[in-house]
């Protein structure tokens, strides 16, 4: 079987939506910054958001995912990667979370050890969407099938965290910050 290697910069282009975000995003802090932490205060606030933006952008562009004999490699970005072999790999499925009208399908490993990790570049959404998505996922179920024995495949146990949506976790942490700002100003 060939080699299957997932790009990021095949995969994410950034799109005039994402750009009228960050406009947006920087409009309500100039005008909240100028009127809290004057000129200064907006140009550090700008600056750094300008930069964890690109840094996002960076690293998601440079993500990727090989699939070969030794295992399935995956990089986040940074560094030449990790791979982890094929007896370490007890499952791939696909996660789908859906909210807010869309949704997102990733393929994700889970390994002897309990943990997970999702394949970076290999994904679909509706706003990065993927027609080849099932074959491709296919062929990288087909790599770990081949490559180990059935005895070694175990379907983990689902918990918690696989029940909470992305949403829900973005709101309480929203709330948990929120909560903490709200102390600190307040003193």
């Amino acid at each position: 079987m060939d080699e299957l290697i997932f790009r990021g910069r095949d995969r994410y282009r950034p799109s005039w939506s994402h750009l009228a975000v960050l406009l947006v995003v920087l409009t309500v802090q100039g005008f909240a910054a100028v009127y809290r932490l004057g000129p200064v205060g907006f140009l550090w606030l700008a600056g750094g958001t300008l930069l964890l933006s690109g840094l996002g952008l960076w690293v998601t562009v440079r993500s990727w995912s090989r699939v070969g004999p030794e295992g399935i490699t995956i990089c986040w970005g940074l560094g030449r990667g990790r791979t982890y072999a094929w007896d370490r790999i007890r499952w791939i499925d696909v996660r789908t979370v859906e909210g807010q009208g869309d949704s997102t399908s990733q393929v994700r490993m889970f390994l002897a050890g309990g943990r997970r990790r999702t394949l970076p570049g290999l994904l679909h959404s509706d706003l990065y969407p993927s027609p080849d998505f099932d074959e491709q996922f296919h062929r990288v179920r087909n790599w770990w099938e081949l490559s180990t024995e059935a005895a070694a495949r175990v379907e983990p146990v689902r918990r918690f965290r696989d029940r909470i949506t992305v949403t829900a976790a973005a709101v309480l942490v929203t709330l948990a910050i929120t909560g903490v700002g709200a102390v600190v100003y307040l003193r």
